[in-house]
């Protein structure tokens, strides 16, 4: 008997904490099946939709998500709500590739955490007055 609760605890708590990690482009296909569901969806803050306030709560962050595309922009998809610490990398003119996890209530995103993903590539500044660096 006393097996059975145990195990049972177990499977409920690993369940309620499990968390799908999916692209924008399946969470489109798949949309209407997670409502109300916990999910963790990776894509692309939509250029122009960032908007961000202070509030006694904290700092709000709205944006748009989208699918990743190969010339840097994003089709909006997802509306995102968040209020917290926003990631240093997080840019306000959109465009950062951003994981968000959070629980979608059927129009909205409402993310627990966004985390932002690393540059794929360096790109050194340009040096200031067109001179080398270590120059002569």
């Amino acid at each position: 008997m006393l097996g059975g609760t145990v195990a049972y605890l177990m499977y409920t708590g690993v369940r309620q904490t499990a968390v799908y990690y999916i692209t924008v482009e399946e969470f489109t296909q798949r949309r209407d099946q997670l409502v109300g569901e916990g999910v963790r969806v990776a894509g692309r803050v939509t250029p122009g939709s960032v908007e961000r306030k202070w509030t006694p709560r904290g700092e709000e962050l709205s944006f748009s998500l989208g699918d990743f595309k190969s010339d840097g922009s994003a089709t909006p998809v997802l509306r995102v709500f968040y209020v917290g610490v926003v990631p240093d990398m997080f840019r306000n003119e959109g465009g950062s590739d951003v994981i968000v996890e959070g629980q979608y209530d059927g129009s909205i995103l409402r993310a627990q955490s966004v985390l932002t993903s690393c540059p794929s590539k360096y790109e050194p500044m340009a040096p200031e007055g067109g001179a080398q660096a270590g120059g002569n």
